[in-house]
């Protein structure tokens, strides 16, 4: 791996799982800001991210579509500060996936692989799970992708490799940067933003819909480090 491979983390289903939590979140950033209770949520696992989300969950809760973009804002920038305050909640309602810390250990200690994440959360939201679970220090998140830098989950492969690149004088491509997720929309982004995709079976897509989406590998879970390190190696270059 001349210069390195980039390697990208999902965080929820794939790094941890927060329970209920995000649904509460969700729930009490519309309350406050629409004046009234939810009636649907959006739905679970799909790796959609949150700016996206939030303007689904204003219209399917019959938000009128001219008040869709300035409702959302709002809503958006409550997000973290609501998270933040269940940091317990997200400790006893979740938890860490198999095999989560070892893997992040060893592809932190591994010369050649530069870890960090790229996920559907803003970029608050991500530091504060991570932070809540004592995984941030095997990932740079000042390189990462989040969807404070887009909504278009694809987008931000290029986000992360510009900030990967300019900070360790490399050029990412699709050549030597990897995704590691668990939905099918991790697969989207790295087809559509240039990424090989290590698909985990850990969130709602079995090993087969992630194969059948387009994985470059698929794994059942993260328990085997030395088996994820293989199959990094295998698809960069």
């Amino acid at each position: 791996m001349p210069g390195g491979a980039l390697v990208l983390w999902d965080v929820d289903r794939t790094l941890l799982y927060v329970g209920e939590t995000d649904r509460r979140v969700y729930r009490e950033a519309f309350e406050r800001v629409v004046g009234r209770p939810v009636e649907r949520l959006p739905a679970r696992g799909t790796g959609v991210t949150m700016p996206l989300a939030v303007r689904q969950l204003l219209r399917e809760n019959g938000v009128p579509e001219p008040e869709v973009e300035a409702l959302a804002e709002r809503v958006i920038r409550l997000l973290p500060e609501l998270l933040a305050a269940r940091g317990v909640e997200m400790r006893e309602g979740g938890r860490l996936m198999g095999g989560a810390v070892a893997a992040l250990q060893a592809v932190r200690r591994t010369a050649g692989l530069i870890p960090t994440v790229l996920t559907g959360n803003l970029r608050a939201n991500a530091e504060i799970k991570l932070q809540a679970f004592a995984l941030s220090s095997y990932l740079d998140s000042s390189i990462g992708g989040f969807s404070s830098d887009d909504s278009h989950r694809p987008a931000l492969v290029a986000v992360a490799q510009r900030r990967a690149g300019l900070k360790h004088r490399t050029a990412f491509t699709r050549a030597n940067t990897v995704i590691i997720g668990d939905s099918l929309e991790d697969i989207r982004t790295g087809l559509q933003g240039g990424a090989r995709v290590i698909g985990v079976a850990s969130g709602t897509a079995d090993a087969q819909d992630l194969e059948d989406a387009g994985a470059d590998a698929v794994l059942t879970d993260l328990t085997d480090a030395q088996v994820l390190l293989a199959t990094i190696a295998l698809l960069v270059d």
